[in-house]
């Protein structure tokens, strides 16, 4: 992303206008449609073009933010934050991903955040209103699912919401896509710059289309606080769970206790027997049965209330009221058999004794029972009082607690991530990344390019007055000095490059000297050679060895050539007159001596690991092969065709074009156009043929920077004689 340059005050500005606006998109169409009573809601709407605007971070708190604003008329509202934040962070991934660009990638956007709007608001709606329809815009749709197809409650529920929610974020989603449309490419660039968001991010450092991490920075880091967040969600879920479940039981004992102590006050523990024998024809026993019923009446949660006298044989009945379920109640005097769950206390309680509230689940329910002892006026036990308290309602409040719990948990957690994730990663992964991209392209940059990257490195100003920023400004030490030491070693090594070169272009000339028939030759080949070359690469010819590297070695290569000539004696290298035929083979060594020279040089080089990226390669198949020919009757080997190396069959043609139109001890110099007449008759049997057509492309203009002009028509020259006049090489 290209940098913005922007203040303090204008970030601010823009973050908050941005969370701000969301804010009042979610807010100001939702509560029209809701007092026109149109069946859509309209409340994600500015989660979304935050999302795509900004990122998770500005989706997040506008979303929770406007859940929060409705809850302060209606507290159930708040719950759904988390179906908005989802909504926001789930927005910023299609974003990133390019799900708002296509038709098929929208209507995969819709769905899923009509799962999470219908299907995830559908359970909190279900829990939240008692496993009953909710009162929203959904309810009479629930309602009338539930009465035509006979769906259960909460499928009913759930296809309403889903169904409602396709059509909600359909629209919400079409008119988000639009209005980002809309919105100018200057803003968009700003809002991201601020929020440090770039909707086609990378998620890696990459050179060259190949990627240099496999694990972002930022990605190792949201692994970590997720999987933290959840760990600490998944404890603070159980032991919230685990201590709700405490204080619900503990609140049903205080029923439960309150109820027992309430029943022993009204009935008279001295008259037990009587009540067992005579039943309800016993004096004020209806009215104590009266009280009774009215005391299990004032607390609800009150299943069953007794009195027992507990013998040997069985459970004597006092008092037994009716449940809710209307179940018959059992008559005073009757024997009730020991319920098994009770055996462990047995022994306490015919022994008069006081027990432990027990927990129960058989074939009268989850059941809290408390039983408190009913004493005479002489302190003995003569029956216990019991209630039994349904624990179901726990059950209940248990999963109402839970998913209240998990929602403005989770909920609450996403935001707090968001806001550590903001942090993290304006003041640690993004300056990281910057240094990290910054330096990479430093590394594999040329001369000017690291000087770029130089620059692109300062232009970074991490200021995080910590590690990062001390960091920073050691590694922008580091690369400047780094860039002046390359400078000078660059300028250290041209030096030694061109010492090396003068020194191989001087020995030349000293060798080349020694024949006083060639002159300035081995300047002028070397010209005419890197001429050819081009022109045959610009012609596209040898497109896979006529490299610019590789022209640059024949230039380079071309001077020595004919090095092999400091073992030819001079009376033969200078006679003026015709070779005889042992004095022409001593002048044809000179390939090979020259091959074996620079061979020679070539093998101390290696040795020593010097001139890595040397020319003495196209040297050697200079020296050794420019006197062979197309057809195979040149020397020393007799190779033909494209055997023969390419650098030295353009040498073969700078060779001899030079040879024709120079002036030598034994000849005058050949006019231009008998020079390319023997040049391209030659075509096909001493040259090349695709290397002459180049040439003659170029000879003209070649032959008019010759630093040696038209001279009068003369002799042939030697080497282009018959054998039988023993040419020179």
């Amino acid at each position: 992303m290209k940098r913005t340059l922007m203040t303090r005050r204008e970030k601010i500005l823009y973050a908050v206008g941005l969370i701000f606006a969301a804010f009042l998109i979610n807010i100001i169409p939702s509560k029209i449609v809701l007092a026109c009573h149109v069946p859509v809601f309209f409340d994600c709407l500015g989660t979304i073009l935050a999302a795509m605007l900004g990122g998770t971070f500005p989706a997040v708190i506008a979303g929770f933010c406007s859940n929060a604003f409705n809850g302060i008329s209606d507290l159930t509202t708040l719950y759904y934050g988390i179906i908005s934040i989802l909504i926001g962070v789930t927005a910023t991934l299609f974003q990133q991903k390019g799900f708002f660009r296509t038709i098929p990638k929208i209507a995969i956007t819709i769905l899923v955040f009509a799962l999470l709007g219908g299907v995830l608001g559908s359970v909190l709606t279900y829990f939240l209103y008692g496993y009953d329809f909710g009162e929203g815009i959904s309810a009479p749709f629930s309602i009338a699912i539930y009465e035509t197809f006979g769906f259960s409650k909460f499928l009913s529920q759930l296809s309403a919401d889903f169904v409602i929610d396709i059509i909600d974020k359909t629209l919400v989603v079409i008119i988000a896509v639009l209005a980002y449309r809309k919105i100018p490419i200057r803003l968009k660039h700003h809002i991201n710059f601020v929020f440090l968001y770039d909707p086609n991010q990378s998620e890696t450092l990459k050179h060259h289309g190949r990627k240099l991490v496999k694990l972002s920075l930022l990605r190792k880091v949201v692994i970590m606080v997720v999987i933290a967040e959840i760990l600490l969600g998944a404890l603070a879920s159980v032991t919230g769970f685990l201590l709700y479940r405490q204080v619900s039981i503990g609140k049903f004992m205080d029923i439960a206790n309150g109820v027992t102590k309430a029943g022993s006050v009204v009935i008279d523990g001295n008259r037990i027997d009587e009540y067992i024998a005579e039943g309800k024809s016993s004096r004020d026993y209806l009215e104590v049965e009266h009280k009774l019923r009215s005391i299990k009446e004032s607390f609800p949660q009150t299943t069953y209330l007794y009195v027992y006298k507990i013998l040997d044989d069985g459970c004597h009945v006092v008092f037994d009221l009716e449940s809710e379920e209307g179940e018959a109640p059992s008559q005073p005097g009757e024997i009730i058999p020991f319920d098994p769950s009770f055996m462990p206390v047995l022994p306490t309680l015919k022994a008069g004794g006081e027990i432990d509230p027990i927990i129960s689940d058989d074939q009268y329910g989850w059941l809290l029972t408390v039983y408190k002892p009913l004493k005479n006026t002489s302190g003995k036990t003569v029956a216990y009082i019991a209630a039994d308290i349904s624990m179901g309602e726990i059950v209940y409040d248990q999963a109402k607690f839970f998913i209240k719990l998990l929602s403005m948990f989770f909920g609450l957690s996403i935001i707090i991530m968001s806001i550590v994730l903001e942090l993290v990663n304006r003041n640690i992964v993004h300056p990281v990344n910057n240094m990290a991209a910054a330096t990479i392209h430093f590394a594999y940059s040329l001369e000017q390019g690291r000087v770029d990257c130089l620059h692109e490195l300062w232009g970074l100003d991490v200021k995080t007055m910590d590690e990062i920023e001390y960091l920073y400004k050691a590694l922008t030490k580091t690369c400047e000095d780094s860039v002046d030491f390359i400078i000078k070693l660059e300028q250290a090594v041209k030096r030694i490059g061109n010492l090396q070169d003068e020194i191989i272009v001087n020995f030349a000339e000293m060798v080349e000297a020694r024949d006083i028939s060639t002159g300035d030759h081995i300047k002028k080949t070397a010209f005419y050679v890197e001429a050819i070359a081009k022109e045959l690469q610009r012609e596209g010819k040898f497109k896979e060895i006529l490299t610019d590297a590789y022209i640059e070695k024949l230039k380079r290569s071309a001077p020595l050539h004919d090095i092999g000539k400091v073992a030819v004696s001079d009376l033969i290298l200078n006679k003026p007159g015709k070779l005889t035929n042992e004095e022409f083979d001593v002048m044809k060594s000179h390939t090979t001596e020259g091959m074996k020279i620079l061979t020679k040089i070539e093998t101390n080089a290696s040795e020593h690991g010097t001139m890595d990226d040397n020319y003495l390669k196209e040297s050697i198949e200079m020296a050794h092969f420019h006197h062979e020919k197309w057809n195979g009757t040149g020397y020393p080997t007799g190779i033909r065709g494209e055997a023969i190396p390419l650098s030295a069959r353009i040498m073969a043609v700078a060779d001899v074009f030079d040879a024709l139109v120079a002036e030598r001890v034994y000849k005058k110099p050949f006019s231009y156009e008998k020079a390319m007449a023997i040049i391209t008759e030659g075509a096909g049997q001493h040259f090349d043929p695709t290397i002459v057509e180049a040439f003659c492309h170029i000879s003209e203009e070649l032959y008019k920077h010759r630093t040696v002009l038209n001279h009068p028509e003369g002799e042939h020259p030697r080497d282009a004689q018959p054998a039988s006049e023993a040419p020179k090489a």
